[in-house]
């Protein structure tokens, strides 16, 4: 801990910070607020009200306007604080708003009604955290339901994309046979094919197979990417023959080659690919879209969609979905992010 403060206090200059100092911090702190300020505005927006949300000028933090209870009225006021005129300073409640006038009362007189200019008052605020804007998604959705769905669907796909990706790999590394050369450049020819070109016909070929409405068609359809074939093969490349032919000496079955040696050396790859799969298939929103038609089918991402309707947006219960459909993958990315980097650089890829 010593080691990591000493290393971020650590300046150029010798008692006192060089210039080159305060660029480096300008420059960290510049990038800490374009990497995490749109992601803090909105964890702080999800607990804003329907009315704070559509207030200007926004603000950072969730407010929310004091209420007061004042004898002789029955529900509290909300409270304002005069500006200007023989009542500067002083607190009141409003008990209507006729055109550009309010009408407070003072808790002190309550039965004084006092006329103010709208532009000679300001609302007496708190900050007040909107919880029940995700109190609301278990009440008013079926949220566990379409979590299952999402975590259902990016298991299963990670799983079958990892198994059937590492074989293929593994058949295009290892073994020689007429016709590599050219599978191989089909399936990198594929990467340059844009996902929305082949949309109609992989349509087609679910609907004939009968799994429309079915989380099966939403993962059988990308269990094998060029992707996923590529960054294994070019890491399963490095892995040396002689290892191989020492286990067929030893009669060791090509499957037993495959799943005993070869998938434990090319762990690094594959918890690389397995990060881009979870990533993929969880934010994925247009291929559920096309298949899933039944709201009990639906993947949080589609669900989400749903809050956006034609005439009107629940922006607060919008907001707060979005960062509970964020929390998996960030914590995702936020733990295994170095086997990113250092897997694809093993693997040759960009």
């Amino acid at each position: 801990m010593g080691k990591i403060f000493a290393f971020l206090t650590k300046t150029r200059g010798i008692g006192r910070l060089h210039w080159t100092d305060w660029a480096s911090y300008a420059y960290l702190l510049f990038g800490i607020v374009i990497m995490f300020g749109p992601v803090l505005w909105l964890v702080l927006s999800s607990f804003k009200s329907e009315a704070e949300l559509q207030r200007f000028p926004p603000t950072l933090l969730p407010y929310a306007q004091e209420m007061i209870s004042i004898d002789g009225y029955d529900k509290p006021l909300p409270l304002f604080e005069i500006t200007n005129g023989e009542f500067a300073g002083k607190q009141a409640g409003q008990v209507r708003r006729i055109g550009l006038v309010s009408q407070l009362v003072r808790p002190e007189a309550p039965k004084d009604l006092i006329k103010v200019p709208l532009a000679d008052r300001k609302p007496v605020e708190r900050i007040d955290f909107a919880f029940e804007n995700y109190g609301d998604l278990f009440k008013r959705f079926d949220f566990l339901r379409y979590l299952w769905n999402s975590v259902f669907i990016t298991t299963m796909a990670t799983l079958i994309m990892l198994l059937v990706n590492s074989m293929a790999a593994f058949a295009l590394s290892k073994y020689h046979f007429r016709g590599r050369s050219t599978v191989l450049a089909m399936i990198v020819g594929t990467l340059m094919v844009p996902q929305t070109v082949v949309l109609v016909p992989l349509f087609l070929i679910t609907r004939e197979l009968g799994m429309l409405n079915s989380l099966w068609g939403v993962i059988i359809p990308g269990a094998a990417t060029p992707t996923g074939v590529f960054l294994l093969r070019q890491y399963m490349l490095t892995i040396p023959d002689e290892i191989l032919d020492a286990a067929r000496m030893d009669k060791a079955s090509e499957w037993k080659i495959f799943w005993r040696i070869v998938l434990p050396l090319s762990a690094p790859a594959i918890a690389v690919l397995a990060i881009l799969a979870i990533m993929w298939r969880w934010n994925d929103f247009l291929w559920p879209l096309i298949v899933l038609s039944q709201n009990d089918k639906f993947t949080l991402q589609l669900a989400l969609n749903s809050f956006q309707g034609q005439l009107t947006t629940q922006w607060s219960n919008l907001l707060a979905m979005t960062v509970l459909v964020l929390v998996p993958i960030a914590i995702v990315f936020a733990f295994l992010q170095k086997y990113i980097a250092t897997g694809i650089a093993s693997t040759g890829g960009k």
